[in-house]
């Protein structure tokens, strides 16, 4: 077979660059979790936040080389799901996997709406939570509509106030510490009369979540110049320089702010600035947060609407779902839909709850990915593309199970409702469209 460097064309515009793709993903990455979950991993693990943060990072690499390979390999929106319908040619798990993709999407997305209209959006405005939330979604989806470039490069723009917001927390605890203020001692410190690794074991599945938001990029996969070469340098850079920011983010909390009232935090960054004394305004931290929250929500949405688009190009969804804007190539009737599930999806829980949700159902699909390079391996394509040494493959598999083994028995459940619905929904496309028909392969 003859190898060449041209991949697969596409009925999607390829609107997005090297540098864009990165900020994509770095954005996606670096959102809300790092501003809400800090206090979180500190109820768990004292002072030494920064321990489960670099755990969840080795752990988020261990996955993403897989997602390098088979992104390069079969650069196609659906990301996951096609994946899985390659490597196992069963149409219920290749439609499970791309369901549980977007569950996960459409949950995150819900949860984002709600922080988006909770306290830091109280500063500026006092509204009802809920209208806000909705509004805000409605708002996403017509950003979404208008454009992968014009959305990419909005994200370009939230992601340099996210990051600028980080790095002042890092700049002013520097200074704070380094004028004999705070504590670096409690960098090391764990709760007293806690197992060391229980802790960061547990705290890591929190962490975990802050680090998930790679698995977007794969599904704007057709939409992506140059990807054989371009994608695996976006995604690593964009992985390792958010680990880079946890960490100093986890040591310059624990300096500042003793463990037990970042624990109790609802806005530990903030906190953390107030403790300095840096003369800080609330509100314009507030403003950094809630570009934080719109940025991770508008990446999820767009990952959810491209998977639909996806699924249907498969024939995992009716047709009706692949239809795309005359002039604008953006597939607004799964942009649509997306948005009614995640309104609906508002209503349903807390930020905590349906976090740790979207981490269990990711988890599935990343044990389906990283099985699928394995075998897919002699699988060969018509270009170049990245390729994994397998022994990374066979760790980020057992890094999913053992994550998954630390889920409580209250997500398991809310996981396995929406999972059911999926089956729901599998059952009434098979009758639709004939139990003899499978789905077409791409």
């Amino acid at each position: 077979m003859a190898i060449t460097e041209q991949v697969p064309d596409t009925r999607l515009k390829r609107g997005i660059s090297g540098p864009l793709l990165y900020l994509f993903i770095l954005g996606d990455v670096l959102g809300a979790g790092v501003y809400a979950l800090v206090g979180v991993i500190s109820g768990k693990v004292g002072g030494a936040i920064w321990v489960p943060l670099m755990v969840a990072l080795a752990l988020a690499l261990l996955t993403a080389g897989s997602y390098a390979e088979l992104v390069t390999k079969y650069p196609k929106a659906g990301g996951a799901a096609v994946f899985a319908e390659r490597a196992f040619k069963k149409p219920f798990i290749s439609f499970l996997v791309g369901f549980c993709m977007l569950a996960a999407g459409v949950t995150s997305a819900a949860g984002l709406a709600q922080a988006f209209a909770g306290g830091y959006l109280t500063t500026f405005i006092d509204v009802p939570a809920v209208p806000a939330a909705l509004v805000f979604l409605v708002l996403l989806a017509l950003l979404n509509m208008r454009g992968i470039k014009e959305s990419v490069r909005s994200n370009m723009v939230m992601t340099v106030i996210e990051v600028s917001g980080l790095v002042l927390v890092i700049v002013v605890v520097g200074i704070f510490v380094a004028g004999g203020n705070g504590d670096i001692s409690r960098v090391t410190e764990f709760p007293p009369g806690v197992s060391a690794a229980s802790a960061v074991l547990a705290a890591s599945l929190i962490a975990y979540y802050s680090f998930v938001g790679f698995e977007v990029s794969a599904n704007v996969a057709e939409e992506v110049r140059d990807i054989s070469r371009v994608y695996p340098r976006a995604l690593f850079g964009a992985l390792l320089t958010a680990g880079v920011v946890y960490l100093l983010i986890g040591l310059a909390s624990s300096a500042a702010l003793a463990p037990d009232l970042l624990a109790g935090s609802t806005s530990p960054l903030l906190d953390v600035v107030a403790a300095t004394g840096a003369g800080i305004p609330n509100w314009l931290f507030s403003l950094v947060a809630l570009v934080a929250v719109a940025n991770g929500a508008l990446l999820t949405m767009i990952m959810s609407s491209r998977l639909t688009y996806g699924m249907a190009e498969q024939g995992l969804f009716p047709s009706i779902f692949d239809r795309v804007l005359p002039k604008r190539r953006t597939p607004w009737v799964a942009i649509v839909v997306t948005t009614l599930v995640a309104m609906a999806l508002t209503l349903t829980g807390g930020l905590e709850s349906l976090s740790q949700t979207v981490v269990l159902l990711l988890l599935f699909v990343f044990l389906s990915t990283n099985i699928a390079v394995l075998v897919l391996r002699k699988d060969e394509v018509d270009h170049r593309h990245f390729r994994i040494p397998a022994v990374f493959p066979y760790l980020a598999i057992a890094s999913c199970i053992l994550l998954l083994t630390q889920q409580s028995a209250e997500i398991w459940l809310r996981a396995g409702i929406l999972l059911a619905l999926g089956f729901v929904l599998y059952g009434v496309q098979r009758l639709v469209r004939g139990s003899g028909k499978a789905p077409v392969s791409s």
